[in-house]
């Protein structure tokens, strides 16, 4: 056996006490940090959240690391790397240090999630680290940042198909959307967050398509620097928020592939993620100035609308 054949059905040596504490601590994160998305969680049945909660939040904890300010990138990638050998070694059966990787490794167990989704996670975070032999600043076209995001934002997808269940168990029909599903988030993030990302010397928009308005990463960083849209970025905004669209589209009949008990949390989801494009566009594409937000009554209404829509189909 490789390091890369790491049974999922290892049992964890875990005191029940930790886990349940470990799960807590990952509900209260996933809270505090992913609000549409706990918003959504609350319409799955009560017993699956946990696992949720779990994912969510090793996943916030490795991107709330590489988004660390400092200047110390070799500390950044060897950090990384300590990551992958403790998730590696707990989902072996050894120790689960810290207050995410008990849940996480309960949850993987519990639902026999393919570990490799991790280690394509763990590669894509990599790819943020300057000075780390996988780092990219700028992705030049989109069939790359395609590549990046398999590892930042499909394996989310796919992480989460076990716990959210199918109508027919291990329908392969249910990997591509639920794939699609996450690059259509991460895609909707990159296009909220240009302003934040730029201060983080990333620009995650594909060079070629942004060139084919006139665009180029000098004129981002001038958009920032001065909080005025340019005509030309506000076009190639438009084209890239058409591109995610249609990712929406592709990743919106695995809904209906799913149990039917998990259909309203990710209906929410897809509908409250793609609204944040809807802002960007009101906003006249001011992505340099603030975050594109949809407001609370609004989400509220798109989660009420499918707890009703939920009641009538169980009734």
């Amino acid at each position: 056996m490789t390091d890369l054949d790491v049974p999922v059905d290892a049992p964890p040596v875990l005191a029940p006490t930790q886990v349940s504490a470990s799960y807590e601590h990952c509900r209260a994160v996933t809270a505090y940090h992913g609000r549409s998305y706990y918003l959504a969680t609350r319409l799955l049945p009560a017993e699956r959240r946990p696992a949720v909660y779990a994912l969510y939040a090793f996943a916030r904890s490795v991107d709330d690391l590489v988004d660390r300010p400092t200047a110390d990138d070799l500390g950044l990638t060897a950090a990384l790397c300590r990551t992958e050998q403790r998730l590696r070694g707990a989902l072996a059966g050894g120790s689960a240090p810290g207050p995410v990787l008990p849940a996480l490794v309960d949850t993987v167990a519990r639902y026999r999630i393919d570990p490799e989704y991790f280690w394509a996670f763990l590669q894509s975070m990599r790819m943020d680290v300057p000075g780390s032999p996988e780092h990219v600043f700028e992705y030049e076209s989109m069939e790359q940042l395609s590549r990046y995001m398999y590892g930042s934002a499909s394996v989310i997808g796919l992480q989460l198909l076990p716990v959210l269940g199918t109508d027919l168990p291990g329908d392969p029909g249910a990997l591509m959307p639920a794939a699609a599903l996450g690059e259509a988030f991460q895609l909707t993030n990159f296009l909220r967050d240009v302003g934040e990302d730029l201060d983080r010397g990333r620009i995650y928009l594909p060079a070629d398509e942004l060139a084919a308005f006139g665009v180029d990463g000098d004129l981002l960083r001038h958009c920032r620097r001065t909080g005025h849209v340019d005509p030309r970025v506000a076009r190639a905004l438009a084209h890239l928020i058409a591109r995610t669209r249609a990712l929406y589209r592709n990743a919106e009949p695995g809904i209906g592939l799913l149990d039917r008990c998990a259909r309203p949390c990710v209906r929410t989801a897809f509908t409250v993620y793609s609204l944040i494009l809807d802002e960007i566009e009101s906003s006249g594409y001011q992505v340099f100035t603030g975050r594109a937000v949809v407001p609370t009554r609004r989400r509220l209404g798109v989660a009420g609308a499918q707890l009703l829509r939920a009641g009538l189909g169980r009734a």
